[in-house]
């Protein structure tokens, strides 16, 4: 949140100190305004008496709440000069502020003219007189513009003060009127059936609200003059709120007392009906004239404050026009500049002349300056911040109807209207992003509100938590890397799966002792990484960890939660090929994947490369028939890869070494396996290739993956214990390689239906292939007839065939993980 800018402070000290009585009059003498004598005849002629009195409804459902929010939020903070920009800006910060507080401005600098332009209309008796005096047509203009060149003029020269001792008067006038309409025609509610129907060929009900709309906006106008009062906290709530149900309680009875005393076609036809029906009907338009006259200063009062609050805020590119508009005249700080610009916006409009039109405008912005202010409320009461302490308190779901409605009225009223301002304001705030870099925007909006959803939604996942098992797993990795700013793959591999379908935690470690000193270093090297997160568009959580050795952060990640309430579930480890021969990485690296196997923790041993994946074209998997286990979590986090952009245009090869006679069957079974998972992989890019010994299946894997941007071998528990790292330093040419060891049993590819079906079949075709191969074991050992005595076989011969795996590596190949007990086929004199 940007800080009090000095035009704001100086207005806070020196305004005029007024009390509650003028933010009633504001508000009271703009809600009973033009609209109130003009239109709502029209609407009742229009809509009929049932659709009149909906409009009042809908209306005080969005203009009730916001006033309680305005109160609300008044008597927590001191509300200085800018009124409801003032509350909007330090609540959502400057740059959604600007972008709303401009659209308030306007609404505010457009009603000056819209209430000038119905201003004009109470000289409709003189019509006939200047026609035949002058021998000319009158124009509305030709009062609404010269009456608002002086009404700015005395506004400046006379100031707040004069404004506001000005309402006294107008507000007299305006109660003589409304006691003189009430007191005449008749109160009989029978009547009320002769305009239960609207007239032929009236307007939509939409129209009409927005056309009435404004007439229950101005419970707010006392809010702008929150830098002039004495006490805001106290003043604001109480008369914001007296104002807003006398004006509810008024326009209920104005409805009424219209439906009682005319017809549809009466009311739909005369602006002016109200004369018809008064006691005095000559004093109607005086009335009008006071109602108008008194929002139009109501307006002209605000509107400059509320630019002037914009400017002192900095939201203009250049900074002379910032200072042009922020400077004061005399010692109330009266801001001449912002009048002289609002005159001007509001001439424009007058010379237009459409009251409907201009109505309509003013509605839309109306509309999302109170929803901005109700949405303020609901975040508030849900963020829970101890520092929201508002003596006066509204409801939740009060200002949650409030925003709501707002937000309806916008879609079906003016939907033009409201998408041109939608982009207008999204406009401003764009443009305050790129001149205002330190303000946080739309984070300072949710932040609080977000935390809180968040630790109630964890607490509950927390109670209600089960394991999540079979096709349904998906990663909640772990990675811990002590080089982020030399090699960024740890990064790189955690942000890939955790893009879309997984999620990721990113731990940079920071060896030696928690001091104050390591502690500000980690804070730095974080702000750092969640820049790099920013940069990257990475989905996910960035953290420092100090800790005395590598082993001891490892063993403290582990332990951690993970995001969105997930348990965590896998581990990424990383080294460099360049540190094949460093004692101390591979040390690291030897006691982490000892720690991630002890806790059941899914292991990816990355070993990076200078080549960092390449174009990003190509995975390739290989699998071996002693390594089943780890085939559904390569596979599946070799897919998740593939959905990031990056990979967009990559494709995962599935390679298996499997003994020649499985050569058919394991083909079939990983495409129907590939198939029913909905993978997509290309039956033509999984291959089962053939390989005698462990030089040969190096060799093969070097030969067939060399050029590939990234490989995925897997390793067990048993082949970890019995080799150390030399498991993750083979293979020395391929270039990118993760080594995956999968600890959880319980992640398959396919639903449980399909998987059991695939392992009978797979049960089958290995009962088979035992068989065949029991038959020729026969063969081999059956004496062979001669004359001499029976000829032996000779084990020592070259030409022996390579000796069979035990019965436990020839298990059937199930959907899920088979438990590994045996290391790939080995050469004694070869390393692992």
């Amino acid at each position: 949140m940007s800080e009090k800018s000095p035009t704001l402070e100086i207005a806070s000290h020196t305004g005029h100190g007024f009390g509650t009585m003028p933010v009633f009059l504001a508000a009271i003498s703009t809600i009973l305004g033009a609209i109130m004598f003009l239109r709502f005849g029209w609407a009742v002629g229009h809509q009929g008496i049932w659709g009149a009195l909906l409009i009042v409804v809908v209306g005080h459902l969005i203009t009730i709440p916001t006033a309680l929010a305005v109160s609300e939020i008044a008597t927590n903070r001191k509300v200085e000069g800018g009124g409801e920009y003032y509350i909007i800006s330090r609540s959502f910060g400057t740059n959604i502020g600007a972008a709303i507080g401009v659209s308030l401005y306007l609404s505010q600098a457009i009603s000056v003219a819209f209430y000038m332009i119905a201003f004009a209309q109470s000289f409709t008796p003189l019509y006939p007189w200047i026609r035949e005096t002058l021998g000319i047509e009158p124009d509305p203009r030709m009062f609404s513009l010269p009456f608002s060149l002086a009404l700015a003029v005395l506004v400046f020269k006379k100031g707040a003060s004069m404004g506001v001792l000005l309402l006294y008067t107008v507000v007299t006038i305006l109660f003589i009127s409304l006691v003189a309409f009430f007191t005449g025609g008749s109160w009989d509610f029978g009547n009320l059936s002769n305009v239960a129907e609207p007239i032929k060929g009236n307007h939509s009900w939409t129209f009409v609200f927005a056309v009435c709309f404004p007439a229950f906006t101005g419970m707010t106008a006392g809010v702008g003059l929150s830098g002039d009062l004495a006490n805001p906290r106290r003043s604001i709530p109480l008369g914001t709120m007296i104002a807003t149900l006398i004006g509810a309680v008024i326009y209920t009875l104005t409805v009424l007392k219209l439906g009682i005393n005319g017809s549809p076609e009466q009311l739909a036809g005369d602006e002016l009906y109200m004369v018809q029906i008064a006691a005095w009907g000559w004093i109607i338009p005086f009335g009008l004239a006071a109602a108008t006259l008194s929002s139009a200063i109501g307006s002209l009062l605000i509107a400059p404050r509320t630019m002037q609050a914009l400017a002192g805020d900095q939201i203009f590119p250049w900074k002379r026009l910032n200072g042009i508009f922020s400077a004061g005249v005399g010692p109330a700080h009266e801001p001449l500049n912002g009048t002289i610009l609002t005159m001007v916006i509001a001439i424009g409009f007058i010379a237009i002349g459409d009251v409907n039109m201009v109505a309509s405008i003013v509605s839309q912005f109306f509309l999302v300056t109170y929803g901005a202010i109700c949405l303020i409320s609901v975040l508030e009461h849900f963020a829970a911040n101890p520092s929201y302490r508002p003596s006066f308190r509204s409801r939740w779901w009060i200002s949650l109807t409030g925003a709501v409605g707002c937000i309806v009225m916008l879609i079906i009223t003016e939907f033009m209207a409201t998408l041109f301002a939608m982009v207008f304001m999204v406009g401003i705030y764009v443009s305050m992003r790129r001149t205002h870099h330190g303000e946080q925007g739309i984070a300072v909006l949710f932040k609080g509100a977000v935390q809180q959803a968040v630790r109630r939604l964890q607490i509950w996942m927390q109670k209600n938590r089960s394991p999540i098992r079979g096709a349904d797993w998906r990663p909640s990795f772990i990675a811990v890397s002590s080089a982020t700013f030399k090699r960024l793959a740890a990064f790189d591999l955690l942000r890939w799966l955790a893009h879309r379908q997984g999620f990721g935690t990113y731990f940079h470690f920071i060896p030696g002792l928690l001091t104050r000193e390591n502690n500000r270093k980690a804070r730095a090297e974080l702000d750092k990484i969640i820049k790099l997160t920013g940069e990257s568009r990475a989905g996910v959580f960035a953290d420092t960890i100090v800790s005395p050795s590598f082993t001891t952060s490892v063993a403290q990640i582990i332990q951690v939660p993970g995001v969105a309430g997930m348990d965590n579930n896998g581990l990424i480890l990383e080294f460099s090929r360049d540190e094949r021969l460093d004692t101390q990485a591979l040390d690291n690296l030897t006691n982490g994947v000892k720690l991630a196997l002890e806790c059941d923790f899914n292991l990816c041993v990355l070993r990076s490369s200078d080549y960092r994946c390449g174009y990003h074209k190509s995975i390739h998997i290989w699998l071996t028939q002693h390594q089943l286990g780890n085939a559904n979590l390569m596979i599946l986090l070799a897919y998740i890869i593939m959905g990031h952009p990056e990979w967009a245009n990559g494709e995962i090869m599935v390679f298996a070494a499997m003994p020649e006679q499985q050569h058919a069957s394991r083909v079939l079974f990983l495409r129907d396996l590939i198939h029913k998972g909905r993978l997509p992989i290309s039956p033509q890019n999984v291959q089962v290739l053939p390989y005698t010994n462990w030089r040969s299946y190096e060799e093969l894997v070097e030969k067939t993956s060399g050029e590939a941007d990234l490989v995925m071998m897997g390793f067990t528990r048993e082949q970890f214990c019995r080799f150390g790292t030399d498991v993750f330093t083979r293979f020395s040419s391929l270039r990118d390689t993760i080594f995956v060891c999968s600890e959880d049993q319980e992640i398959s590819l396919v639903d449980e239906a399909d998987a059991a079906l695939m392992a009978e079949t797979a049960a089958q075709e290995t009962a088979e292939e035992k068989a065949k191969q029991d038959a020729i074991d026969c063969q081999m050992t059956a004496p062979t007839p001669s004359a001499g005595p029976a000829a032996q076989p000779d084990v020592k011969s070259p030409a022996a065939p390579v000796p069979d795996a035990p019965a436990a590596d020839r298990a059937p190949m199930e959907t899920g993980p088979v438990p590994v007990v045996v290391d790939p086929p080995n050469d004694d004199k070869q390393s692992p």
